[in-house]
């Protein structure tokens, strides 16, 4: 499984916002009643992270309505190690 920052960008209308948070919320899904939201500091986003098989299967615990908005990006941890050969690769 593979870890995915799920973004839920959204409208800053003030009714288009609350009704988006209002579907996120009534949803069922544990990952959007619990997601961070940036709307209270201007900026209509939500986020959260789940663990999925892949990018599809992560957008499918979405509602469909917010699913083409959604960005959903892969998280990757790095060691110094790689880096340090990123660096290696470049002195040569």
């Amino acid at each position: 499984m593979s870890r995915f920052l799920v973004e839920l960008p959204h409208d800053p209308d003030g009714l288009v916002c609350a009704k988006f948070v209002k579907l996120a919320l009534t949803s069922g899904s544990h990952y959007l009643t619990h997601a961070d939201w940036g709307c209270h500091d201007g900026v209509h986003s939500g986020w959260f992270i789940l663990e999925a098989g892949s990018k599809d299967e992560a957008r499918s615990v979405l509602p469909p309505p917010l699913r083409p908005q959604a960005k959903i990006v892969a998280l990757n941890y790095f060691t110094l190690e790689e880096i340090e050969r990123v660096f290696g690769d470049h002195l040569t």
